[in-house]
């Protein structure tokens, strides 16, 4: 009886074991359903509507699956910096081959690369299409003063920010001519707005996709000397170990994509509609795509 009680004990251990290790892991239940038992996950984003879009967007199917999810708004740099030390688990707007190829000649041994998820993105220098006579970048230096001398940039640290003003203002002879105003990307945007609404001209630094393009009429201007690059894709990365530590959740984020359309109408809804609350922009969205968060299963 005795030997019979031991393994009795040893098996009731091995269960209670097994389970444990179950809910460490925790991402499944067994039954193919997401179970995130609580797990935390950080996601990093720079203030590019695109990026808070995806993040809020990524928050609410990974919390609906169960994970406790936190955001966090922080410059480009310093969301590498946290992905590199572990500090920040995944980053939803990484734009490659040329706008953040610092950041990954700095930090990309220290990341996992989860997969494109949009790849026809591309950075711009944009007018009101009733601005007259500036088409081109090449037209900026002549005509700097309707402008009052100034472009308005959107964060100092941003990979848009340092193309402005280490290739496009040189290259085309505007650094004694057109100040880059940094601030932030909603201030640029205000600032956008504003101008628009009193019919004045305002030159921008700014991107695609993009909702702004959508709202207003705008016109990029060409850039014969290509000095923003070519088109680039967005992609996810998260911190070594992700994968290993979140296999459900990183399956699922190697799904993700969005053409532009998709993403338009997100941001429309939560820059726009529902301006300030993401996750009614959020909940509206997937109400009108009941099918999207089903083939990322």
């Amino acid at each position: 009886m005795f030997t019979t009680m031991k393994r009795v004990l040893a098996l009731a251990v091995t269960a209670t074991l097994a389970l444990a290790g179950a809910a460490c892991t925790g991402e499944s239940d067994g039954s193919g359903n997401g179970n995130g038992n609580g797990k935390k996950i950080t996601i990093g984003y720079m203030a590019w509507d695109e990026a808070i879009a995806a993040s809020h967007l990524w928050q609410h199917i990974l919390e609906e699956k169960g994970y406790q999810v936190q955001l966090k708004n922080l410059e480009a740099g310093l969301v590498y910096g946290g992905l590199a030390s572990g500090d920040i688990d995944l980053f939803l707007d990484g734009w490659l081959p040329q706008t953040h190829a610092s950041y990954l000649e700095k930090y990309g041994d220290k990341l996992e690369k989860l997969g494109v998820w949009h790849d026809d993105a591309s950075l711009s220098i944009a007018v009101p299409k009733y601005v007259e006579g500036v088409d081109s970048l090449d037209d900026l230096a002549a005509k700097a003063d309707t402008f009052g001398g100034q472009m308005i940039g959107i964060e100092p640290g941003a990979g848009l920010t340092k193309a402005t003003q280490e290739k496009v203002l040189p290259s085309y002879g505007l650094d004694d001519a057109i100040k880059l105003k940094t601030s932030s990307t909603p201030a640029m945007l205000a600032a956008l707005d504003g101008a628009i609404a009193d019919k004045k001209p305002i030159v921008v630094t700014l991107w695609h996709p993009h909702w702004a393009y959508a709202k207003y009429e705008l016109k990029d201007l060409a850039d014969p000397k290509g000095t923003l690059g070519q088109a680039e894709q967005i992609n996810t990365f998260a911190r070594k170990g992700f994968g290993k530590d979140f296999p459900e959740a990183t399956e699922m984020l190697k799904k993700f994509k969005m053409d532009g359309q998709q993403l338009a109408s997100l941001e429309d809804l939560m820059f726009n509609t529902h301006k300030g609350d993401e996750e009614k922009a959020v909940e509206e969205w997937l109400k009108a795509n009941p099918d999207y968060v089903k083939a990322l299963a």
